[in-house]
C-alpha cells in the first residue's frame, strides 16, 4: 500500500513522539501536538490501517501504537529530517573539530567522541582495511646493533610501526640498502603485497642471509594483520536510555559490544552510509546501527557506527553525521593534512627523506664502482 500524505504525517508523528517519550502514542496526542488536520476517529482509522500494513504495532497494555521495524525503516528512508541540529550543537561540534591533530586517524577519534557526546549513544569506529591502503613510505631506523624500528606510512595518513629484533648484528649500511630496496619495490603498492614473494625478491636482490630478511617480513606481516584500531565511546551514557532499565536488555547490549564480530562485519561494508534496523536476520534484534564511511576528500579514515536502541533518534544521529562529514570536507579545519605527519616524522634527524636515501645509495654505488675501476687500472 502506498501511503497518502496524511498517513505519512501520522506515521512520522508517532515515530517522533515515541522516540521522545518511549510511550505508546494515542490518536489524540498526534492530533493535538502535531497539528494533523483530521478528527481523532480518522486518525484512529489510519493508525489501524498502518498497523495492518505492518508500519505500527499495538502493545497489550495500551490503546496507543508504537513503530515497528518496517515503520522505522520507512521513516528513515522517506520521512526523516536530516537537518535536526540546534545552534548550540553546531557550535559544540565545530569547537571539537577545530582541535589540532597530529595524525589522520586522530580525526576519527575526535569525530567518534563528538558524535557520542551529541547523540548520547555508543559510537564505535574502526580504521580502514589496512590491506586496501597504499604504501607511501617505509622507513627502517637502526636502534641498536640487533634492533631496528620499521615505520610504514599509507596514503590515508595511517602510520604503522613495529620493532624488529635480529639474532645477529645489522649494520647501518644494510639498513640504508633495506630502505632503498623496500621503497623501490613497495612504494605505491597496497599493504597486502608484503608477503613471501617480497621476501624472495629482496633476498635475491640483496643476496642477504635469510636471518636478516625473514624477521622483517614476519614482523611487518604480524603488525598489518593485527586487529584494526578500535574506538568505543559512550557505552555508559547509552545505558541511561529507558530500554536499558531492564537488566536483560542491558546485558544484550553489552554483549553485542563485547562480541565485536557482528558489529565489525556491519561496519566493514562497502556502502558509504547505511542504517540497520534491529532484527533477527542482521542479528541486532532490539538495537539499531547507523554506519558511515569517514572520508576526507578521497582519504578513507575508516567507518563509524552509532549503536543504540531501536527507538533511536535517527533524525538527530543522521543530522550529526552529515554535518560532521560536511565540516571535515569543507577545508576550514587546520592541521589535518597527512603531509604534516610525514614532515613530523622526517624532522627527526635519524629519519631522512627516503628519496634522498635512495639517491645517496645510488651515488655511493657509483662512487664505489669508480674507485674499484681506478684500483684495477692502477
Amino acid at each position: 500500500m502506498k501511503l497518502d500524505e496524511r498517513k505519512r504525517q501520522i506515521l512520522k508523528a508517532i515515530v517522533n513522539e515515541y522516540i521522545e517519550t518511549t510511550e505508546p502514542v494515542a490518536s489524540n496526542t498526534i492530533i493535538q501536538k502535531y497539528n494533523i488536520d483530521c478528527s481523532s476517529a480518522t486518525a484512529r482509522n489510519d493508525m489501524v490501517a498502518l498497523e495492518k500494513e505492518g508500519y505500527l504495532e499495538k502493545t497489550h497494555t495500551s490503546s496507543g501504537r508504537i513503530p515497528s521495524n518496517k515503520g522505522y525503516k520507512f521513516y528513515v528512508d522517506e520521512l526523516l529530517d536530516d537537518n535536526n541540529l540546534n545552534i548550540n550543537e553546531v557550535k559544540y561540534i565545530n569547537s571539537k573539530l577545530q582541535d589540532t591533530v597530529d595524525e589522520m586517524e586522530d580525526l576519527t577519534r575526535i569525530a567518534t567522541s563528538t558524535i557520542s557526546e551529541v547523540t548520547h549513544y555508543t559510537t564505535i569506529s574502526i580504521e580502514p582495511n589496512a590491506t586496501n591502503q597504499l604504501i607511501s613510505e617505509i622507513k627502517f631506523v637502526l636502534l641498536g646493533s640487533r634492533m631496528m624500528m620499521a615505520v610504514i606510512i599509507t596514503d590515508t595518513g595511517v602510520i604503522k610501526e613495529t620493532i624488529i629484533k635480529f639474532d645477529s648484528d645489522v649494520s647501518s649500511e644494510q639498513i640504508e640498502t633495506l630502505n632503498a630496496l623496500f621503497n623501490k619495490k613497495l612504494k605505491g603498492k597496497p599493504l597486502s603485497i608484503i608477503d613471501k614473494p617480497i621476501e624472495e625478491f629482496i633476498m635475491n636482490e640483496m643476496n642477504y642471509k635469510i636471518d636478516v630478511i625473514k624477521p622483517i617480513i614476519k614482523q611487518l606481516n604480524k603488525t598489518l594483520k593485527q586487529d584494526d584500531r578500535v574506538y568505543i565511546q559512550g557505552t555508559k551514557q547509552a545505558l541511561d536510555n529507558p530500554e536499558f532499565r531492564e537488566n536483560e536488555t542491558a546485558k544484550k547490549f553489552l554483549g553485542l559490544i563485547d562480541s565485536k564480530d557482528l558489529i565489525f562485519n556491519l561496519l566493514d561494508g562497502d556502502e558509504d552510509f547505511n542504517v540497520y534496523i534491529g532484527n533477527e536476520v542482521n542479528g541486532l534484534n532490539d538495537f539499531s546501527l547507523i554506519t558511515f564511511k569517514n572520508k576526507v576528500g578521497e582519504k578513507d579514515l575508516g567507518t563509524i557506527g552509532i549503536l543504540g536502541p531501536t527507538r533511536m533518534d535517527y533524525s538527530k544521529v543522521i543530522s550529526v553525521l552529515k554535518y560532521i562529514r560536511k565540516e571535515l570536507n569543507s577545508g576550514r579545519l587546520s592541521g589535518k593534512d597527512s603531509n604534516s605527519i610525514r614532515s613530523r616524522l622526517l624532522e627527526n634527524k635519524e629519519i631522512r627523506l627516503l628519496t634522498d636515501g635512495i639517491s645517496n645509495l645510488s651515488e655511493n654505488k657509483v662512487e664505489k664502482k669508480t674507485k674499484n675501476t681506478k684500483g684495477k687500472r692502477g
